[in-house]
């Protein structure tokens, strides 16, 4: 049997292959409502279409002040459920599971109202440089139901499950990691605290068979570090770990030399020894034999392939078929963000509806 497309199923949710599409911010589609635009719907319609066992929609906001850019999709509001429910129901009936990723900035955003972090810190993102305030407990209060509030639209919308956001310099690993969290509180002392009452609050609102994951930084600063949190949250109930970079640049990255892939790819298989929930593995998985490798070679459940899928969203469908997926030509600045319709990787290997 090949690993790549053997089935297995997260609580419940059946899931045909280890291919994910992981949460990939589409750029210049919607506008300030965070309401699902046509262009969005098509775009996971041709993931779905593709092929994969999961898809994972893309950061969509649970705050309107933790954006981290103007027509970011959001859940904040009801009136943004009808949108979310098309897409739902877009990649149901290609037969395909999808999750909603919920996230919030915080000092990485862009709102001067709350570009807020867990303690004082200054951050230069997409180089700009910006200083981060002190979250008050009510402000941690108010955004652990904002994600709450969130969780329960996306039930209502339709999804099979949620993964929080707690990487990338966002607001959860914002907490996590000790060498940018020095509150003195109990939220400093326990940097666990935030992301587990996250976790709580929105597992009291939504059904007992709806997942509830996260994604999850390897190196909070480091792999020691990165594991513990995994342990915890695994004993809070958490369903499942979608292991990335968290704050980069306060991070200690390690792999062994001899190992073949990235060292957040390593990180995830050292994750995987030590919970027993499923673990996806992500960064620069280009072609079916690297997704192979990373699943026989650390033991992880899934293997994410965010740009190959935007390059080809039929990547899933060509590997199993045997054909070339195509990969990303890693332009000097990313053509998929900025005209996907001229992104000459996707020009080169994808086949379908121009229009995603």
């Amino acid at each position: 049997m090949d690993k790549l497309f053997e089935s297995f199923s997260i609580k419940g949710v059946e899931i045909k292959n280890r291919i994910c599409m992981p949460p990939c911010v589409v750029f210049g589609v919607s506008d300030d409502s965070g309401i699902v635009a046509d262009a969005n719907v098509a775009h996971y319609r041709s993931l779905a279409k593709g092929g994969p066992g999961l898809i994972i929609q893309e950061a969509t906001c649970v705050d309107p002040g933790g954006r981290l850019l103007p027509e970011q999709l959001g859940l904040w509001s009801d009136e943004q459920i009808p949108g979310c429910r098309r897409i739902v129901e877009t990649v149901h009936a290609e037969g395909i599971p999808i999750f909603v990723q919920l996230h919030h900035a915080g000092i990485a955003g862009i709102s001067d109202d709350k570009m807020f972090c867990s303690s004082e810190y200054e951050l230069t993102h997409k180089d700009i440089l910006k200083k981060g305030r002190e979250m008050t407990v009510e402000e941690i209060k108010a955004t652990r139901k904002a994600f709450a509030d969130a969780a329960a639209r996306a039930v209502e919308a339709g999804y099979d499950g949620v993964e929080l956001h707690g990487c990338h310099q966002y607001l959860i690993c914002q907490f996590y990691n000790n060498r940018v969290n020095k509150r003195s509180d109990e939220y400093g002392k326990n940097v666990n605290l935030f992301a587990l009452e996250i976790l709580a609050d929105v597992k009291s609102v939504v059904p007992e068979s709806f997942v509830v994951g996260i994604r999850l930084g390897a190196f909070e600063p480091t792999l020691a570090d990165g594991i513990a949190h995994a342990k915890e949250l695994y004993a809070r109930g958490i369903d499942f770990i979608d292991v990335s970079y968290g704050f980069r640049g306060e991070d200690e990255p390690v792999k062994p030399d001899d190992f073949p892939y990235r060292d957040v790819i390593y990180a995830a298989g050292e994750i995987k020894k030590s919970v027993s929930c499923p673990v996806f593995a992500v960064y620069g998985i280009q072609n079916a034999a690297d997704a192979r490798g990373v699943l026989e070679l650390t033991g992880v459940d899934m293997a994410d392939v965010a740009r190959g899928m935007l390059v080809n969203p039929n990547w899933a469908n060509d590997a199993k078929e045997g054909r070339d997926t195509g990969k990303c030509l890693n332009c000097a600045s990313c053509l998929w963000r900025s005209d996907y319709i001229n992104c000459p990787g996707r020009k080169l290997y994808y086949k379908g509806d121009p229009v995603f």
